[in-house]
């Protein structure tokens, strides 16, 4: 369920400081961990590249979790921008009205 009143934390910000910081690594020697590059972990950092199955696989593996934690942030994350995008013409359309 997504917040009604903020946007949900990017998952960059979780792994930032949820995970680099508290295990002391730094973006390089995650980068290389991952077998990606230092710009594409740069950038999910940062917000502006989204979490792939491709690199949730990679997270998941790393850092033990699974790909659907990192995804599922990633899809909170963009369904809520996608909502706050389209809200106006999302509440144009009237849901079809059950024959019972």
């Amino acid at each position: 369920m997504l917040p009604r009143n903020r946007r949900p934390t990017p998952p960059g910000e979780i792994l930032r400081y949820e995970f680099l910081e508290p295990l002391g690594l730094n973006q390089k020697e995650l980068a290389a961990a991952l077998g990606i590059t230092r710009v594409r972990l740069s950038e999910i950092l940062r917000g502006r590249r989204a979490i792939t199955p491709d690199t949730a696989f990679r997270l998941a593996r790393f850092f033990d979790t699974t790909p659907e934690f990192w995804l599922g942030l990633q899809t909170d994350v963009t369904l809520w921008d996608t909502l706050q995008t389209h809200r106006t013409e999302y509440e144009k359309i009237r849901p079809l009205k059950s024959a019972a």
